[in-house]
Parts: structure tokens; C-alpha cells; sequence
């Protein structure tokens, strides 16, 4: 087995540094390992290994690349055999020297090696001291549901503990905040007392009301989650959280610790215990807690409070007893009794806002409760009081653990409010569309951009602009992973695609009834005469890089779809547009595609003309009516997709070892370039092929049908969570799929 045919890949990370190797290789087989740069101590970084490697003569692999894995083979050169060790005992029983030597010059060459492995232990010592360290205290990041109310949104583990929340927007500062700090960032935790347990989470049917189940010998206990939805589209400090707790079975006694952490844990706060709850009173922000109870409960819980900052509580509840917290913050109120019945309404309340909402949906294909479950998603990501759709409800989750791949995504992109209007429609959620719209209209109205146009290409949930990009430097980051951004410093980038993003869901609303006002189309027609003047110059791209400007295939398709849009809307509603001017601009876009973004010898359409790297955004090219699906150019173009980018059904969204994007580490393949391949293969009449990548990628949803932004080599979901994209793109996959397989079988009758 060669070294780059490997396969399956198991992928172990420590802050800094990463590896991944051969899980089944034999002893003495050759496996892939590459070292980065790390920039502390490197005995630290690679303190989780117990074994002896040595580096394997060198071989010519340079530029060689693992389609199997996935893995970037820039060069080959290992030529040093020293022996390399932690200083612990060996497989041998015999303590070895220091491993300066060895990954000192891995570092300082910057080139992957390969290792050879003296024990078949190796691997499952790492992954043991992986699963054992100070980082195994972060959950995975598909261990989590979302609840939430159209205003902002919490996570919530498998184990019953909130470790994301922000208030009172999306975008606010944290109030529990320990999935980027386990010490510092708060939390609330609510989990049986006793040694063994198991545990369960679903959600209550058809809502986004979140149940976490816990399994013991002497009873079953629910801990149940929700944010109550009142008047949701007036933006209000004060935002709602209910926890009920219930024994369904036997007896149990719950631990319940709340530990809030206001901005991001730098502003301290003193804690108020009363007879009815806690008060958590910082110097700007406060949280209040009320009991839910019964006016005969004292003996039922024990409170304490285990330090300044932070509550602890054991309840004890027997079969059909329900208890639980009413979390408020905003200003400051008294806590006061909650009892048991309202607790209810609260639930029954929202259940009925739920599938009240969901009865509007007018999918009746072949994976409806996924699509559902999607659609419910995305409207917890919605801020109602704009009609903004946020990317995710989280900042700062890593693209590859222990690398600096963390960005916030706590704001609404053009490009996927574009993407929202489509899969909204397309499941009959017209109100929805409508707002996303009216959002949509408000920012072109505005035009506040900076150097990149009109329009920015993200701003915050209420249409302001301010995105300035800050780190946390006292927070760890999840696993590690630092450092810890919030804001965004791509928000003033040039990135040309989001003007054809909008005009094309514009375009598409219009065909569905939503109408551009008189004041809407001169703000359309005023950013195509900017676009006519600009589309022709470098930008940073769909991908938001930092390696510098280059010529985007992509970004000219998309701006050749925003004058073709224009067209046909003035040619449609007879509305006055230099149309001419459009026709003109739009013919030579698609001439300049056709000359430099279509590499002769790859016989592929490439990211931009300097490079013959692949980029799977084009994967769109077909579904904007760019090309044919079943044109020559456009069939080579996707073979060669599928041999440089896919593996295993999964996509990746370029190459960034051949397309340096101005950032150390890697990635892994993006969800939403997955589920756009299977469009594309379903538009291309691949649809045994489309059908099977579709449902392997279903498999990869968490426990709850819901996505991060990418797919690690190992299968865990990495990136901030969940995200919206990736949930549009699989609405959209799933809608095309449905229809081609539809007129499929109405074509074999």
C-alpha cells in the first residue's frame, strides 16, 4: 500500500500541529504524516505521542496529491533517520532522546514526511491520550442541538449543557461561552448526580423544542429546552430561556450549575441568591433566574452557591414531578415564582408556534423530515425583526483543530440571504422570502459599501455595517483552536459574485410574485451601471481569502448573471436600463470565461486564468444557465472535479496546497460544495450517482439532522455550527433531485 493510497484516515490534532495516518497500515508500512509550523515549544505540541517514529527515505512525491485522503503532497524530502520521542519509554521499553531534531527540521524544510510505524499501537496510544487530555473536555461540535427565537439562538450538548449563548442579538457578546473556553466561558449544566448514565437527544416533533434524555438504573429524566416566541419581529433586550427538568421513571437527583460569563467573560458580576431565583448583576449586563415550582417545594432542591459567580443546585425528582428555570436577561428583574402549569403553557405555546409555521410548507418529496428539519434551522438563524439570516449562531469554530481557521459567522452574508430566497420558496415559505427580500432591498437602498461597492458583502443582524475583526486573546478557543475572532475583517473585501447573487434573487422572487418596486429597480439599475464599470478587475473571491486579489472564474460568472438578470427583468416589466450597455458587458464576460477560465490542458474551467487549479463553486455554472449540463466543456469539467476534488462523495472546495489562500493548515470538504455537486450531476443526468452522494452525505447530520460548515477526513463535523448555507444547499440538492427523478419515471410510464 502506497503512502498516498492510504485509506481509512484517522486524524488526531493538537493545538499548532496536525497529523493524519493510515489507521490499518501493518507494522512497517509506510503512512502520511505531515507536520506545520507550530509556534510554541514543540515538545509540548507533541506531547500526546508515546512512540518512536523514524522518518523513511526519501522518495519523489513531490507535487503529489492523495485522492484517496485528501492530503497535499508539496514536496519530499526527508532524509534524516534520527529517532524521535516524547522522552517517555519507547514501544521498546527504552527511554529515546529529544524530539528536537527530527521535527525541528520537518519545521524548518515546511514539507510533509513520511513516518514509518515500529508499533501498531501507535495510533490507538495518540487517540487515548486524545480522548484523555485537557482538550477531551470540549464536546464534539456535532454533540449539540439549537434552540432559539428569531432573535438569538443557544447550543446545547448531549449532555445537558448550554455552552453557547448570546444576548440579546445573535451577534451580542456571550452569556455562556464555554465551547471556545471550558474555565472561562460559562455555562449552565444540568445533568444526573449519579456515577452512570447514558443520554439521548432529539428533538420534540415537528418544533425546536430540544429534549435531552438521561438513562440511569433508578430512573429516566428529561431535561427540556426551548425559547418561548413572542412578537419576535421587535427587536428586544429581553430574551427568554426555559429549562424544565422531569423525572419520567423512578427517582433521580439532577446537579444543576449555571455560570454566566458575561462579554465573553471580561466583565465580572456578583450573584443575588432570593427566595424565587438568582439574579446575576454585571456592570452592563444582568441575567435573572426564576425557579419553577411549586408553593410546597422547599425540601425538593438544595441550593448553593459554589462561588461569587456561579450557582449550584441538586434537585431531586420523582416520577412525573417537573421542575426547572426561567432564564431573562436584559435589565435586571426580581425573580419570581414560576409555577409548574405556566411552565407548560410556555411549552404547549411554542409547540403550536412551531408546526403552525411548518404546516405552511408545501414539499411533499421523497425526504420531507429532513427538509423540515433544514427549514427549521434556517428560521432559528433568521433575525425577525430584520429578516436577516445569519451564517451561523456561532463564532470561531475551527476549520481544522488546533488551526487559526476561526471566524465569526454571526452576520448575514448577501450571498446567503440570495441562497435563502431560493430554498425558502422552493418549500412555499413565501412570508419568509418576502422578508429575507425586504432585507435584501434595505442594504441596496443603503449601499454603505466600502472598497468593495455598494454593497458590503456581510453586514449585522440589524443592517449595520460596523464588523471591525477583534481576538479574544484570554479564551483557549475550542480544542485549542486560536485565536478566538469575533467580527469579521472580510467584510469590506471586493467580492464580485455577490452582485450576481442578489440581481439572480431578485430575478427569481419576481418570478414567484415578489415585485421590485419603482425605487427598487433604480437602486438595481444603479448597481449594474457600478458592476458595469467593475466587474473587470481582481478581487478576493466567494472564499473570502487573504492571499491577495486574483481574477475569479467565479466572480465573472456571477457578475455575467447580474446583467443577465437585469435583462430580463427590464425585458419583462418594460422597465427603463441601459440595457443595451447590459447586453454588451454580459456577451463579454461569457467571451472572457470562455478564453481564460477554460484551461485547455486540464480540459476544465479553472479558479482564475493564472492557475489551472480546480474550484468547485463553478460547480453553479450549469444551475445559473452559464452552460449546458450536458455540454462537452462543462462533462470534462466535472470529471475532472471529481478526480481532483471529491473523495468519497464528499467535496472539497479547492486546493489550497496549489492555491496558497494566505492561511496556514487545512481543511476539510465544505457541505455546501457537496450537496451543490449533486445538483449538478442531477441536472447532468447522473442520477444513480447524484442519488447516492445525496444520501451518503444525509449520513453525515448530526443526531439531530443538523450541519457545520465542513466534513473532517474522520467524518466530525468542523466549523461553525450549524450553518446556514449548508442547509440551503442541501434544500436546494434535494429539490432538483426530487424533480429529475420525478420526470424520470413519469418518462419510463
Amino acid at each position: 500500500m502506497s503512502v498516498w493510497e492510504c485509506s481509512p484516515i484517522v486524524d488526531y490534532s493538537v493545538k499548532g500541529f496536525d497529523c493524519r495516518a493510515d489507521a490499518d497500515a501493518p507494522v512497517g508500512e509506510d503512512v502520511c504524516a505531515q507536520a506545520t509550523a507550530v509556534d510554541q515549544d514543540l515538545e509540548n505540541a507533541l506531547s500526546v505521542s508515546r512512540s518512536r517514529c523514524r522518518i523513511a527515505p526519501g522518495s519523489s512525491t513531490r507535487g503529489s496529491r492523495s485522492r484517496a485522503t485528501g492530503i497535499s503532497i508539496a514536496a519530499a524530502r526527508p532524509t534524516v533517520n534520527d529517532r524521535v520521542s516524547t522522552g517517555r519509554s519507547g514501544p521498546s521499553g527504552n527511554a529515546t532522546s529529544s524530539t528536537d531534531t527530527i521535527w525541528e527540521h520537518c519545521r524548518a524544510a515546511n514539507h510533509p514526511v513520511r513516518v514509518r510505524l515500529e508499533t501498531t499501537s501507535w495510533l490507538s496510544m495518540i487517540a487515548s491520550d486524545l480522548r484523555t487530555g485537557p482538550m477531551s473536555n470540549y464536546p464534539l461540535i456535532a454533540d449539540h442541538g439549537l434552540i432559539g427565537n428569531m432573535q438569538t439562538a443557544a447550543l446545547v450538548t448531549t449532555d445537558g449543557t448550554i455552552d453557547w449563548f448570546c444576548a440579546p442579538r445573535f451577534d451580542s457578546p456571550s452569556v455562556f461561552g464555554c465551547l471556545l473556553d471550558k474555565d472561562h466561558g460559562g455555562h449552565l449544566r444540568t445533568r444526573p448526580t449519579a456515577d452512570a448514565f447514558t443520554q439521548h437527544q432529539l428533538y420534540y416533533p415537528d418544533t425546536a423544542i430540544l429534549v435531552t434524555r438521561f438513562l440511569t438504573e433508578a430512573g429516566v429524566g428529561e431535561v427540556i429546552d426551548f425559547m418561548p416566541v413572542s412578537n419576535s419581529a421587535v427587536a428586544s433586550d429581553r430574551q427568554q430561556l426555559v429549562r424544565m427538568v422531569r423525572c419520567v421513571r423512578g427517582e433521580m437527583t439532577f446537579a444543576i450549575e449555571v455560570a454566566p460569563r458575561f462579554d465573553y467573560g471580561r466583565e465580572s458580576h456578583e450573584t443575588h441568591v432570593t427566595e424565587n431565583g438568582v439574579v446575576f448583576q454585571g456592570t452592563r449586563n444582568a441575567l435573572s433566574l426564576s425557579i419553577v415550582r411549586e408553593s410546597d417545594d422547599a425540601r425538593l432542591a438544595r441550593v448553593q452557591q459554589a462561588s461569587e459567580d456561579t450557582l449550584q443546585v441538586e434537585l431531586t425528582l420523582s416520577a412525573g414531578q417537573m421542575r426547572g428555570l426561567v432564564l431573562e436577561t436584559g435589565e435586571a428583574r426580581p425573580p419570581r415564582p414560576v409555577r409548574v402549569a405556566e411552565a407548560w403553557r410556555l411549552f404547549n405555546d411554542t409547540v403550536r408556534f412551531w408546526r403552525s409555521w411548518l404546516a405552511q410548507s408545501t414539499y411533499t418529496g421523497r425526504w420531507r423530515e429532513t427538509l423540515q428539519r433544514s427549514a427549521i434551522t434556517l428560521k432559528l438563524m433568521t433575525y425577525a425583526p430584520s429578516g436577516g439570516i445569519v451564517a451561523a449562531p456561532t463564532a470561531a469554530l475551527p476549520e481544522q483543530i488546533g488551526g487559526e481557521r476561526n471566524w465569526d459567522y454571526r452576520y448575514t452574508w448577501i450571498r446567503d440571504a440570495s441562497f435563502s430566497v431560493y430554498a425558502l420558496l422552493g418549500l412555499g415559505f413565501t412570508e419568509e422570502a418576502g422578508a429575507l427580500g425586504r432585507w435584501m432591498r434595505d442594504r441596496i437602498h443603503d449601499q454603505v459599501g466600502g472598497e468593495g461597492g455598494p454593497l458590503n458583502i456581510m453586514y449585522r443582524v440589524d443592517g449595520s455595517s460596523d464588523l471591525t475583526e477583534d481576538v479574544l486573546p484570554h479564551w483557549e478557543g475550542y480544542r485549542g483552536s486560536s485565536p478566538v475572532r469575533i467580527g469579521n475583517g472580510a467584510a469590506d473585501q471586493l467580492q464580485l459574485d455577490i452582485y450576481g447573487e442578489a440581481i439572480d434573487s431578485i430575478y427569481f422572487a419576481d418570478q414567484h410574485g415578489l415585485e421590485a418596486g419603482y425605487q427598487g429597480w433604480r437602486r438595481i439599475s444603479d448597481i449594474l451601471g457600478w458592476l458595469t464599470d467593475n466587474w473587470n478587475q481582481p478581487e478576493e473571491g466567494i472564499w473570502e481569502t487573504r492571499g491577495g486579489r486574483q481574477d475569479f472564474t467565479y466572480g465573472r460568472l456571477m457578475s455575467w448573471v447580474a446583467f443577465d438578470r437585469g435583462v430580463r427583468l427590464s425585458d419583462r416589466h418594460g422597465r427603463p436600463a441601459a440595457v443595451d450597455r447590459w447586453r454588451a458587458e454580459r456577451d463579454a464576460i461569457y467571451q472572457q470565461i470562455m478564453d481564460t477560465g477554460w484551461d485547455r490542458e486540464r480540459q476544465a474551467f479553472v479558479q482564475h486564468p493564472k492557475t489551472n487549479v480546480l474550484d468547485s463553486s463553478l460547480l453553479r455554472m450549469t444551475s445559473v444557465g452559464f452552460i449546458s449540463p450536458t455540454d462537452p466543456m462543462w462533462t470534462s469539467t466535472l470529471e475532472a472535479m471529481e478526480q481532483e476534488l471529491v473523495t468519497d462523495s464528499l467535496v472539497y472546495r479547492y486546493d489550497p496546497g496549489a492555491s496558497p489562500d494566505g492561511l496556514r493548515g487545512s481543511e476539510g470538504t465544505f457541505s455546501l460544495c457537496t450537496f451543490t455537486y449533486v445538483d449538478s450531476l442531477a441536472r447532468a443526468g447522473q442520477l444513480e450517482k447524484a442519488r447516492n452522494t445525496f444520501e451518503k452525505m444525509l449520513t453525515y447530520a448530526n443526531h439531530v439532522g443538523l450541519y457545520s460548515e465542513e466534513i473532517a477526513l474522520t467524518g466530525e463535523q468542523i466549523g461553525n455550527f450549524p450553518q446556514a448555507f449548508t442547509h440551503l444547499a442541501l434544500i436546494d440538492a434535494a429539490l432538483i433531485l426530487d424533480r429529475q427523478l420525478d420526470r424520470r419515471r413519469t418518462a419510463a410510464f
